[in-house]
């Protein structure tokens, strides 16, 4: 596994808590807090755009 400098969990209602991480190579993970072993992973970039349309109520369907 690469060496994953994660952010502080995030926490929704319900703790439903996830992390963010980067690594030195460009790549970004997303995983449940306390599963950090096994990530989704992809570009810091699809990370942002995944933000930015979360942000944008683009996802809103899927609540």
């Amino acid at each position: 596994m690469p060496d994953i400098t994660w952010e502080a969990p995030f926490c929704g209602e319900g703790n439903n808590c996830f992390r963010i991480g980067t690594d030195a190579e460009g790549n970004a993970y997303i995983a449940l807090n306390g599963e950090e072993d096994r990530p989704l992973t992809d570009s810091i970039e699809a990370l942002r755009t995944l933000i930015r349309d979360v942000k944008a109520g683009k996802a809103d369907h899927l609540l």
